[in-house]
């Protein structure tokens, strides 16, 4: 396979070393093409209003002042020699990418792109603890498990307007005893903050972050997996529209619709 690998922690992350590390296990033709910076929470972003730069860093690496979104569609239109992917992996995400941030995720988008472009794509990230650090040893779960995961989901494959987003759960790695399929959850309770401060010039500024409160969510999604300490495969796709609410105003604009005409034909009448 012809694999390309991007994450949304950046070039020189930890992360994306331990997943070229399990690329390397798969196959021997493996690209990479990742933001020159950090781009977490950057979600599907464009850059649309400034040049992109690249820089090549060896054979098969390059770096991008960019979006994941940016890195992926580059790569496979420009970067990529040879033809394109047979596989984008996304990561390994520095902490999970469950619930509702993966609508946030860069690492998500990451694949989400690279499924829009028609290639099979797959986002990984790892659990971590309260401090998410950056050390290689943080993602020894992935490291350990994600090489032949990957490797019966191929062979498995999923329809190609689906990605497969997986988590990892807290390690050691000896502790994880199952992988399950899931579905996306949702948390109880609100994470997002954002804290006041003050700077060396007396002006305020905010700082985004997340508290890091446990949520009780409900069997059968990625988040109690993670909890439970199992990792998760959930399919994931782009299409938000919710159909039950779909037909319920199907019939109540339809209706309107329908009285403003007889009411219009009886004015003129």
């Amino acid at each position: 396979m012809r694999i390309l690998l991007t994450n949304d922690d950046g070039i020189h992350a930890q992360g994306l070393a331990a997943l070229e590390s399990i690329a390397g296990s798969l196959s021997q033709d493996v690209w990479i093409c990742a933001p020159e910076t950090e781009q977490s929470g950057a979600s599907r972003a464009l850059t649309l209003a400034e040049p992109l730069r690249v820089r090549r860093l060896g054979e098969r690496r390059f770096a991008v002042r960019g979006t994941p979104t940016d890195c992926v569609m580059l790569a496979i239109q420009e970067l990529v020699e040879g033809g394109k992917p047979d596989l984008v992996l996304s990561g390994v995400n520095r902490g999970l990418n469950a619930a509702e941030d993966v609508s946030l995720s860069g690492t998500v988008a990451g694949a989400i792109e690279g499924m829009a472009m028609g290639v099979p794509s797959i986002a990984l990230s790892q659990m971590m603890g309260e401090y998410q650090g950056d050390r290689r040893s943080d993602f020894e779960p992935a490291e350990r498990f994600a090489p032949d995961l990957l490797a019966r989901l191929v062979r498995a494959g999923w329809p190609p307007s689906v990605i497969l987003n997986i988590n990892f759960p807290l390690g050691p790695a000896n502790r994880i005893e199952s992988v399950e399929v899931t579905r996306q959850g949702f948390r109880d309770v609100r994470t997002r903050f954002a804290e006041r401060r003050t700077d060396l010039r007396g002006r305020e500024y905010y700082w985004l972050g997340f508290r890091n409160i446990p949520s009780r969510p409900d069997q059968g999604t990625d988040l109690r997996a993670a909890y439970d300490g199992r990792i998760s495969v959930t399919p994931l796709h782009i299409d938000l529209t919710h159909d039950a609410t779909v037909e319920r105003l199907k019939g109540v604009i339809d209706g309107a619709a329908t009285e403003e005409r007889n009411l219009s034909r009886a004015e003129r009448t």
